[in-house]
């Protein structure tokens, strides 16, 4: 079969990144916009690879009892496939059947990927329809100028007329921004309320001959244009730098979000956490993680961003804690040493923490490798997960109690793996649902020693 062909499926199952197992004549097809237990047609839209196919749903043949009109019309089964807005791909789902899908799949991971059976649970944000809560989102600009999120599985931009997940403010602000360049723009609501537009221009300015160098015109004459060939190229390399100083100024603009009646500075372009109550609800799962912390132990958190679950060691630990946060992004170790000045004890490293945790290892003296090994890690990695290598050197080090808080479930499944090897052990995963109506979720898992 060919990519366009339709065929019915049974889908049988969920698979990790938001799409649904179905078989045709024993082959995997992996399908968006279904459900386990419904049948469907589908049109296939990969076919080259040996032991699965990929395609989407066009038509439900006989639905389940979870399916509901998507929260998003403009991704609703009716549309085709090819103009649906992604990043609510389970927006057609039952809200408390997502949850159950999303923990389906955390618990495949752990025992697939992981050969764990470790106790898995989820619980929701809130009580809310799902809607509402992104205080940051990514429109892009395309080369015709359409503004709005990318199509499903493509970088198709689709225009569309509002943003369901996202805040009020920013779904009101998204309807009114305009680009003068193809790229990205960029909405962020912090706890002020006030909607920021950060543009994220994708063009570079053309670069001149040689600079300095001067041209001859038709009189004959010669004049400097800096190098450039003609003077319409000169204003659009101008007009180009001057779009990117605007998005460097926009982006670096200083913001405040809070947890509880703490503040916590941030470049508007850069990271926290996307729905309006994850930075508490986090903060909340990884304190609850801790031990009583020993006074003379060093902690560390790691991909520490501006500090926010160094601060939450702090606070448990009191003013006396000492804690290291370890961030590659310069700007944001700036914000996390100012974030954590009430801690006497606490430092922003700005480091990459496979580089760094070696470092600290092959240096460390006996005293130091003591207060670590009575300490506590807390590490928040990127989505690719921590890895073997990093998972190593903290297994080396042998802290006290490691959390680990996770935004996929197959990278936290093949570093929990790893931790156990080690000599690592968690009772239990505890996720949560940050990302209603998408496949996403964040887990918390605190692992101890299980010898010592």
């Amino acid at each position: 079969m060919q990519p366009g062909d339709l065929i019915d499926l049974d889908i049988t199952s969920v698979a990790h990144g938001g799409v649904f197992v179905g078989r045709h004549e024993g082959r995997v097809v992996f399908v968006s916009d279904a459900i386990p237990g419904e049948r469907v047609r589908v049109r296939l839209t990969q076919t080259g690879e040996k032991s699965f196919w990929r395609g989407e749903t066009v038509d439900v043949l006989d639905a389940s009892p979870h399916r509901r009109a998507h929260v998003w019309r403009a991704a609703d089964i009716d549309v085709p496939p090819e103009r649906r807005p992604g990043g609510a791909d389970f927006g057609h789902i039952d809200l408390a059947h997502q949850r159950e899908l999303k923990l389906d799949v955390l618990r495949d991971a752990l025992a697939r990927i992981g050969g764990l059976d470790t106790p898995a649970r989820i619980s929701a944000v809130d009580e809310s329809d799902g809607t509402g809560w992104r205080t940051r989102v990514s429109l892009h600009v395309d080369a015709a100028g359409r503004i709005g999120p990318f199509a499903a599985r493509s970088h198709d931009v689709i225009e569309v007329d509002d943003l369901p997940l996202a805040t009020p403010a920013i779904d009101r602000v998204a309807a009114t921004v305009h680009a003068s360049a193809p790229g990205r723009i960029d909405l962020v609501q912090p706890a002020d309320g006030r909607v920021r537009i950060v543009p994220r221009p994708a063009e570079r300015a053309p670069r001149p001959r040689r600079a300095g160098t001067r041209r001859r015109g038709a009189d004959g004459r010669t004049s400097a244009n800096g190098g450039y060939r003609t003077d319409d190229e000169r204003r659009a390399a101008q007009a180009v730098a001057g779009r990117a100083k605007h998005a460097a100024e926009a982006a670096r603009e200083v913001v405040v979000e809070r947890v509880g009646d703490r503040a916590f500075r941030v470049d508007a372009g850069g990271f926290w956490q996307v729905h309006r109550k994850a930075a508490a609800t986090l903060t909340g799962l990884v304190t609850a993680s801790l031990p009583d912390l020993d006074p003379e132990a060093t902690h560390l958190d790691l991909y520490g961003g501006v500090g926010l679950f160094a601060a939450a060691l702090g606070a448990h630990g009191g003013p006396a804690t000492r804690v290291v946060s370890v961030e590659s992004d310069p700007r944001a170790t700036e914000h996390a040493g100012e974030n954590l000045a009430d801690w006497v004890g606490a430092r922003a490293e700005t480091a990459r923490v496979d580089r760094w945790l070696p470092q600290l290892r092959e240096t460390a003296s006996d005293r130091e490798r003591e207060r670590l090994g009575r300490g506590v890690v807390v590490l928040d990695p990127p989505r690719s997960g921590a890895g073997a290598a990093v998972v190593g050197e903290l297994i080396a080090l042998r802290p006290e109690r490691i959390v680990y808080v996770a935004c996929d479930p197959v990278a936290l499944a093949r570093d929990l793996k790893t931790f156990r090897a080690g000599g690592y052990e968690a009772s239990e995963i505890t996720a949560v649902d940050l990302f209603p109506h998408s496949h996403h979720i964040e887990a918390v898992a605190a692992l101890t020693r299980a010898s010592r």
